[in-house]
């Protein structure tokens, strides 16, 4: 039985529970913040650049891995001996797929996959590799049947504000000022095809009563989830009670066996802000 190491852009954030759960080693994407690089969740996190940003008004901007850095990260697998399965952030979003493909075209036993997501979405791709590695499958079968499967796993969120949204250049000022005006929280649905994100709708209100609507818009009803893992997924909640209505509601819909609650990663959370907050799970 061949031996093969997990691993995964960190933009998949699934926390250190289940990182050694499921053994995946990260590779970190790169973030530039007042002309210093930083290693995504390494040297820096989120609330440091939430920090510098009400300090500073400037965002980081975010840059892929490239071939020579994959290129170095999976020979020192492939030198020990195991084959490499690597999960990538969408290629829609990034150049990470296209490098590590290159990457992987000058060793033998590297498989790259593109995890056509972000996030937890793309965190949900990990785990179905890192499930059949445990099993015992190969290889060639493991990646055939989790690309399979990628459009069944779904990622959305929903947002307090549009400012850093609006601040990254993604929206503008008159968006943001006709949400604040009719008080709209909207959605940012993830296209579990590239990992391209659309907004999609808009909810009006309180942040309480559009995770409320936005939950039971999700899974209320639903018969096609798969209720062995469902994640909720954050940037960082100023207020932690919205963490436990996101809990009390997937359970009131779906009652999955596993609820995990986990922060995204740097990449993400410079996009989106603080008090961002979303459901994401697979169908079958």
């Amino acid at each position: 039985m061949s031996k093969i190491i997990v691993t995964a852009d960190s933009t998949c954030d699934l926390g250190e529970e289940l990182k050694a759960r499921y053994e995946v080693t990260y590779y970190p994407l790169h973030v530039i913040l007042n002309g210093k690089q930083y290693n995504d969740g390494v040297d820096i996190t989120p609330d440091e650049i939430y920090e510098n940003y009400y300090a500073n008004h400037t965002l980081p901007s975010t840059a892929a891995v490239n071939v020579d850095e994959y290129l170095a990260f999976f020979k020192q697998y492939t030198d020990a001996g195991y084959q490499v399965i690597h999960v990538n952030l969408g290629s829609g979003l990034s150049s990470c797929h296209q490098n590590a493909r290159l990457a992987a075209g000058e060793l033998e036993g590297v498989y790259v996959i593109d995890g056509q997501n972000l996030s937890t979405g793309m965190g949900l791709v990990v785990i179905e590799v890192a499930k059949r590695v445990q099993a015992g499958m190969e290889a060639e079968q493991i990646v055939a049947e989790v690309e399979a499967l990628r459009t069944k796993c779904h990622a959305s969120f929903i947002l307090e504000n549009l400012e850093f949204l609006h601040k990254g250049g993604r929206c503008s000022a008159v968006a943001v000022m006709g949400a604040n005006l009719l008080k709209l929280k909207p959605q940012i649905l993830v296209d579990n095809t590239s990992g391209k994100m659309d907004a999609a709708k808009k909810y009006r209100g309180s942040f309480s009563k559009a995770l409320a609507e936005y939950v039971a818009d999700e899974l209320k009803d639903r018969t096609d989830v798969e209720t062995d893992r469902i994640f909720i997924t954050h940037s960082g909640m100023t207020d932690p009670s919205i963490l436990e209505q996101a809990v009390a509601l997937v359970k009131q819909y779906q009652n999955p066996d596993e609820i995990c609650v986990t922060r995204a990663s740097c990449t993400i959370s410079s996009h989106c802000g603080p008090n961002t907050i979303g459901v994401l799970y697979r169908t079958k």
